[in-house]
């Protein structure tokens, strides 16, 4: 990192502190993998799939933690002290983000389970549901927390229990409700970065030393790239290690799209850029403007080309291949998201397929050999028996006589 800050200040782009160093590598942390699984395919390859879109969402909430805890403290004058009060702050928010998602979005699916207040009503259920995701957001800039982590807890909770607490009208209106807003929002935010890219203002103050603005662009996507490679393909085959089946390790091509997935950058980057290099709303520093100029141009430059690239080399790294045993659908209403089998082999708990193939490791030794088997196994245990029955969930919906969910259960029976 040294390096790097004296290779910026002989580039005289202006004056910048640790501060705004450290904040150039948590913004620049927020990748941005929407091109990279709109092209991919869940069913063919759910492990790459599951791989990309949980770093990826993450990724961004981690960033933004990191950019937050960065400008709360002055960084100028480090010490011990100060170090281990910004590494508390850090787990403070990504800790504190995260229980509040997760208990919003159990206080959802409670009220939807006991309340008699619209249930079993399709508009009155769907709206429950949207208000009390955005209800986890708002809470969570009210305390001054992460709004994307808390967010994403919160859909992961709503997804497990209160998706299944609705009537299947309910469920199919909220899926693509959510999915609507998703592209919808998603179409917005391309369309502020593209239009924000052409704002005059902040170009004029970089105008007098264009070499230096693509100089430093060019620097930060090479650190991208290379600060990507360094963590993606050591830890694939520290995975990879660790892994006894040849199906379950990543293999080398599987690891290049991951590092492609992440070289991305989009409205995550440019928020934090903005929320850090303004002022007032104007940019009134040169090295302010051209980092703004250079984000701008890092992410443009990242979605337009990589963007183009990634369909192509997913094309020619994976071909197209049928996977017909990839996973096994146990609710045809369930949306894609919440499908992908955590036991692999679409087992999804002792409840549901008997528990008589899956290891129950007896000692710590074992439990290292089958984690990912072993931790679902409790977990599943704990959630049938004290979870699922207070915030319901898929085994424990409340069925009601002459409902589209009752009638689709007298049918399975």
């Amino acid at each position: 990192m040294r390096g790097v800050i004296q290779f910026f200040k002989k580039m005289d782009i202006g004056s910048l502190d640790i501060g705004d160093y450290l904040a150039i590598g948590a913004i620049f942390a927020a990748t941005d993998s929407v091109c990279t699984l709109q092209v991919l395919n869940q069913d063919e390859t759910p492990l790459l799939y599951s791989l990309v879109f949980g770093e990826g969402v993450v990724n961004d909430a981690t960033s933004v933690v990191l950019f937050n805890a960065i400008q709360s403290f002055d960084l100028n004058h480090i010490d011990p002290r100060i170090a281990l009060h910004f590494t508390g702050n850090f787990f403070y928010l990504f800790i504190t983000s995260t229980m509040l998602g997760v208990l919003t979005g159990l206080f959802s699916a409670y009220i939807i389970k006991k309340l008699y207040f619209g249930r079993h009503s399709t508009d009155r259920e769907v709206a429950l549901m949207i208000l009390m995701a955005y209800l986890s957001y708002m809470l969570a800039e009210l305390f001054y927390l992460s709004g994307i982590l808390t967010v994403f807890f919160c859909g992961i909770v709503m997804s497990h229990y209160t998706w299944h607490n609705v009537t299947e009208s309910s469920r199919i209106t909220t899926k693509h409700s959510f999915a609507t807003l998703s592209f919808v929002a998603e179409i917005f935010i391309f369309l502020y970065v593209g239009m924000d890219a052409l704002d005059i203002e902040k170009w004029r103050f970089a105008s007098n030393s264009p070499g230096t603005s693509i100089a430093v662009s060019s620097i930060l996507l090479a650190l991208i790239m290379a600060g990507r490679a360094a963590f993606v393909f050591p830890l694939s085959f520290l995975i990879n290690l660790v892994k006894k089946s040849p199906n379950e390790k990543i293999s080398f091509r599987q690891q290049v799209i991951i590092w492609w997935a992440g070289l991305m950058r989009g409205a995550v980057s440019m928020a934090l850029a903005y929320n850090q290099f303004t002022r007032a709303g104007h940019t009134q520093l040169r090295a302010n403007a051209i980092m703004i100029t250079s984000t701008t141009t890092v992410v443009l430059f990242s979605t337009v080309v990589f963007g183009l690239m990634t369909k192509p080399l997913i094309r020619f790294l994976l071909p197209h291949t049928k996977h017909t045993s990839s996973m096994t659908l146990s609710d045809s209403s369930t949306p894609k998201s919440v499908n992908a089998p955590l036991l692999g082999e679409g087992q999804d708990s002792e409840a549901d397929l008997g528990d008589t193939n899956i290891p129950r490791p007896g000692s710590l030794r074992a439990l290292l050999a089958t984690p990912t088997h072993t931790v679902h196994r409790y977990w599943r245990k704990f959630d049938d028996a004290f979870m699922r029955p207070v915030f319901g969930g898929r085994g424990f919906v409340p069925y009601v006589p002459g409902s589209p969910t009752e009638r689709s259960f007298l049918q399975g029976q």
